[in-house]
């Protein structure tokens, strides 16, 4: 009899030791995946640090050529010119900073409820250019996010996908910016063949265009009818885009911001994580 209760004892002792080491392993696990994600966070924040490094650096470019006084916004200007790379503590940051008002303004097309005729023949051409379908902007309104656009019958994220880099959400009396509109978007104003517009894009890299009546009577555009509605030399938006790469970790942040036009001061409208390139710095 005793020694069937010890070898239940003994049973007992090894199944609370069992259990303990259950409870003990479990706990270690959790503990350890605690770290990892504590580390992760850390590193995440770590990053987004340095791409505000990047756009603080980016900012204060833009402030530069704001005190310049300069009265046109083009391509020849430093901030245009620098992309800088830099090495920050085993990160490598690359700048780059675009013109907003360079892209089709979509809500350029509504002025007081009503159809613009110019802007929509050009956003018709626009996304002739592009290979899509028509899309009806009066059945949408003023946008505050691209992603409206999904009211649309047909539109899915893929065309938004498409759309997203030739297009901008700004006031609707905002003009379309010549000196830094990309050769598509310059395809999309009247008479604007892609040799003519390759062929401004490589004269204004020189010159700028230092009014709208000097880019409509450019000999190249010599016999075109260019409206020169809607068209302008400068622009108040931009966007810095910061992307970091620190051994396998990637991040890329977008900042928008509109340059005040009387204190000419900069002012943040949003900031937003973007899918990382897998590859390379964007170019």
């Amino acid at each position: 009899m005793n020694r069937r209760q010890r070898g239940i004892a003994l049973i007992s002792v090894l199944l609370v030791m069992s259990l303990a080491l259950l409870i003990t392993s479990g706990m270690l696990r959790s503990h350890r995946l605690s770290l990892q994600s504590s580390g992760q966070a850390m590193h995440h924040v770590h990053l987004r640090q340095l791409a505000g490094a990047g756009e603080t650096w980016a900012l204060l470019q833009l402030q530069d050529a704001a005190r310049a006084s300069q009265k046109t916004v083009d391509l020849t200007q430093d901030w245009a010119r620098m992309t800088p790379d830099f090495d920050i503590e085993d990160a490598q940051l690359r700048v780059d900073i675009e013109d907003l008002a360079g892209r089709f303004n979509l809500n350029s097309l509504l002025t007081q409820g009503q159809i613009d005729q110019v802007t929509l023949n050009r956003w018709e051409r626009l996304l002739e250019l592009l290979d899509l379908a028509p899309l009806q902007m009066s059945q949408v309104g003023a946008l505050q996010e691209l992603s409206q656009l999904r009211l649309l019958p047909g539109v899915d994220g893929q065309l938004l996908r498409q759309l997203e880099p030739w297009v901008a959400l700004l006031p609707a009396d905002a003009a379309l910016n010549i000196n830094t509109a990309p050769t598509l978007v310059l395809r999309t104003l009247d008479g604007v063949e892609a040799t003519t517009a390759d062929a401004l894009v490589r004269q204004r890299s020189a010159t700028a265009w230092t009014s709208v009546q000097a880019f409509t009577q450019d000999p190249l555009l010599s016999g075109a009818g260019l409206s020169s509605h809607g068209l302008g030399t400068g622009s108040r938006w931009f966007r810095i885009t910061v992307q970091v790469i620190q051994g396998q970790s990637r991040l890329r942040l977008a900042t928008d911001v509109e340059r005040d036009p009387d204190t000419h001061q900069f002012k943040v409208l949003q900031r937003r994580l973007l899918p990382s390139n897998n590859h390379e710095m964007p170019r």
